[in-house]
């Protein structure tokens, strides 16, 4: 049984019609990484803020290769360096959430099949710890699972957003259940998360990469929509919605950055160029928020925008 959108699915073009109409032509700018061996650094967290240093936590990887690096950098003045003595995981794509009081790290961890060397099979990896120096593994996804985000809900209960595939998911759909503590996370649990229904055409896919609890108990959703076009290339943006943790009710998704919002730059493959994958967002106290994305499987850049969330804590 799964979680109903009443509006149901919108499709990224015209999602993307829709923020074109609205969006006033705001520009980001690339984040700079230091002392990482010529590597490409992106798909990053927003920086948080651990023991009085502010952090990212990035991808590490050379252009061509899957296999990467989670490494944390902290900015110098100029740019971002890797923090001396912190740990790093042979993950791609982290994310990074607060839970009862803990740092909770997550990562996508990828392997070579037994009977394909060259296709690589992949699932969610979680660790947890006080800082960043004692993160210790304590639970893993299904095989096959990307983007399941963890957030803490009004009540301490904690809200686990899920991403399936294949039978279940199509192309990519969200799912969302709830558990106690980080005790009851496990690939079972995860598995079994209820979809919601109707947010994505099946042509289509996305995923949840934050989530926020909002002021009215409600949750900010980001996240990310994609899709090929006719020629194969994939094109990915970011957005946002929100989400009833009681009712188990989302709002309409929409788009809130594109890759032209971002400055020209290097990318891995022809086919990803338009792609943008939404790494975390910190509000401000004027109405505007900070995006920070990975951009075209190569760079990291950053965005003010109007907080996407507002609307939200007004409903």
């Amino acid at each position: 049984m799964g979680f109903h959108n009443e509006v149901g699915p919108i499709k990224c073009r015209e999602l993307l019609q829709a923020f074109k109409e609205r969006d006033p032509g705001r520009t980001g700018e690339k984040l700079t990484f230091y002392h990482v061996g010529g590597k490409d650094v992106y798909n990053i967290t927003a920086p948080f803020e651990v023991d009085c240093r502010r952090v990212i936590a990035g991808r590490v990887e050379s252009r061509d290769s899957e296999y990467s690096k989670v490494m944390f950098f902290e900015y110098d003045g100029q740019g971002w360096s890797p923090i001396d003595g912190a740990q790093s995981f042979d993950l791609q794509d982290p994310f990074v959430a607060r839970i009862h009081g803990e740092i909770v790290l997550g990562g996508v961890e990828v392997w070579p099949k037994d009977d394909e060397p060259n296709s690589l099979l992949w699932r969610t990896v979680f660790y947890r710890g006080a800082n960043i120096y004692d993160l210790k593994p304590f639970a893993k996804g299904p095989v096959g699972m990307k983007d399941i985000r963890l957030v803490t809900l009004s009540d301490g209960t904690i809200g686990v957003f899920t991403r399936p595939q294949g039978d279940i998911g199509g192309r990519g759909k969200i799912g969302y259940t709830t558990i106690a503590s980080l005790d009851d996370l496990n690939e079972e649990f995860i598995e079994k998360a209820p979809l919601i229904d109707n947010q994505f055409d099946p042509e289509e896919w996305g995923g949840v990469n934050e989530a926020h609890l909002l002021s009215n108990g409600m949750l900010g959703v980001l996240g990310h929509i994609a899709c090929f076009d006719e020629m194969g290339d994939r094109h990915y943006y970011s957005m946002a919605f929100m989400f009833d943790p009681v009712q188990k009710r989302p709002s309409p998704l929409k788009i809130i950055a594109a890759r032209s919002n971002f400055k020209e730059g290097a990318y891995k493959r022809k086919d990803l160029t338009d792609v943008i994958f939404s790494g975390g967002i910190i509000r401000r106290d004027d109405g505007y928020a900070e995006l920070y994305c990975g951009v075209s499987d190569a760079e990291a850049h950053w965005i003010v925008i109007p907080d996407p969330f507002l609307e939200y804590e007004d409903m």
